[in-house]
């Protein structure tokens, strides 16, 4: 492991010495099975009460995990036959978001996605994940492909948020995340959305309305970073772990509030410790959604979307 969150380094010591202990095993001519026998109980046990007891901002770093896997990677273990498409038809190519066509247990789908890199120069040609105006407008390009050819839509969300830049706002940001929005809506295509590490303001809602939302155990999904809801009430963006205990932005916790329909349970330790499990996790949710999906009319997608979406938050009804 390259890198090691402060909260897990514990478990990450306690494996290694395990580790060091059957080396020398090996190497040597000491029986030393019970010795690594109790610590490797011990570490079951301390690796179930951290994994298991995470607190909000624990959550938050390990959706940021640099080894998490992108949507690329669940790409080449859930789908086959992927043809990447490219641009929007307008301005040009966003490579912080991936989509294209493929198959699924043998169905033809379509599949979007926000993609950050790996190490810095992969992040630089992907905008560390943040789409650009053009990044959407090829996702809704896809999306009204996939609605015209029968195809269900997967969408995968990662990214801190839509690009905040200038040339972004120039190109029309605002009005390219709410056009997705307007339309998603009125899909007519099954729409399945799997928020697998960080769900960040408008960019991630830019790939978020669908008839099943669900997100990886330790993903977040929020209006606002941490950090930025610390530096707009406290004026210091240094409280940002006393900020995520108090914005509701886990899994666990948007499940309670009904912004999510279900929680994909992920690998004791992340997501990045085993992605074949992970994806296996992953592939359930997506087939028997797509199974219970594809019984219903169009008529009885756009209600239960809309039904689904108005049953978020509470409101009042004013007479005026």
């Amino acid at each position: 492991m390259k890198h090691v969150l402060e909260f897990e380094k514990p478990v990450i010591e306690l494996r290694d010495k395990i580790t060091e202990l059957k080396r020398l095993t090996e190497e040597s001519e000491m029986d030393l099975s019970e010795e690594i026998d109790t610590l490797e109980k011990r570490l079951e046990k301390l690796e179930k009460d951290v994994y298991d007891q995470m607190a909000p901002w624990d959550r938050v770093q390990m959706a940021r995990h640099p080894e998490r896997p992108t949507t690329l990677e669940y790409i080449e273990h859930l789908f086959t036959d992927f043809l990447e498409l490219h641009g929007d038809r307008l301005y040009g190519d966003d490579e912080a978001i991936v989509s294209g066509i493929a198959k699924f247990k043998g169905q033809a789908v379509t599949v979007i996605g926000h993609q950050r890199g790996k190490g810095t120069k992969e992040n630089i040609r992907r905008n560390f994940g943040m789409p650009h105006p053009e990044g959407y407008r090829k996702a809704l390009r896809l999306m009204k492909q996939a609605e015209r050819f029968n195809r269900p839509v997967i969408t995968f969300i990662d990214t801190k948020g839509a690009y905040p830049g200038r040339a972004a706002e120039e190109r029309g940001q605002s009005e390219a995340i709410a056009r997705n929005l307007l339309e998603m809506a009125g899909l007519t295509v099954p729409i399945i959305c799997v928020v697998i590490g960080e769900g960040g303001s408008g960019g991630a809602l830019g790939l978020g309305i669908g008839d099943r939302i669900f997100m990886l155990e330790n993903s977040t999904y929020s209006v606002i970073s941490p950090e930025g809801a610390a530096a707009l009430l406290w004026k210091d963006s240094n409280l940002a772990q006393r900020a995520a205990e108090t914005m509701k932005i886990t899994a666990q916790d948007l499940k309670e509030l009904q912004v999510i329909d279900d929680v994909v349970p992920e690998i004791r330790g992340g997501a990045h410790r085993n992605i074949k499990d992970q994806a296996l996790k992953i592939e359930k949710v997506i087939e028997d959604s797509l199974n219970e999906l594809h019984q219903k009319s169009e008529e009885e997608l756009l209600e239960n979307r809309f039904i689904k979406y108005k049953k978020i938050g509470e409101y009042t009804y004013l007479d005026i």
